[in-house]
């Protein structure tokens, strides 16, 4: 009997773990920026958070940076955990490692992205919009790919 994972390609194994790793970092790293951000506008949503800088100030919940942060860290739960779901079913239809592996890159390039234009260095639309698609229709194709082999 054959085993499923026996055709799974290694470079293609291998371009998904490094792109899954890389994009795990990137969320890793929401939550200090979100951090950041906070102190820097000095707009905690916690009363202990507050009183440990001033007695004087009461928390703050709808600051638009640190808002704006935490949108982009949602975002980014909406979106990337699906792909290390998504990206490891594909592996499983033996894709053509070249296709893959370009694939994998694309949409972890395209999450980057959508940090930085969102949360990072705020950029007029359509720059989200495109980040966004850059990896939403890469993660669409390898969903189609996946439920059309295994249908």
């Amino acid at each position: 009997m054959t085993n499923v994972f026996d055709s799974v390609n290694d470079a293609a194994l291998r371009a998904y773990l490094f792109w899954v790793s890389v994009l795990t970092l990137k969320m890793l790293l929401m939550s200090p920026l979100t951090s950041v951000t906070r102190v820097r506008k000095m707009a905690f949503a916690n009363p202990e958070d507050t009183n440990a800088v001033s007695r004087k100030l009461k928390p703050k919940l709808d600051d638009p940076d640190v808002e704006r942060v935490r949108r982009a860290h949602q975002n980014d739960l909406e979106n990337i955990l699906p792909f290390f779901v998504i990206g490891f079913l594909y592996l499983l239809t033996d894709p053509a490692p070249f296709l893959a592996i370009n694939l994998f890159r694309l949409v972890a390039a395209s999450r980057i992205i959508h940090t930085l234009v969102y949360a990072v260095v705020v950029v007029p639309q359509p720059a989200r919009f495109l980040a966004f698609i850059g990896a939403m229709l890469p993660m669409q194709y390898m969903a189609v790919k996946t439920i059309l082999y295994f249908l």
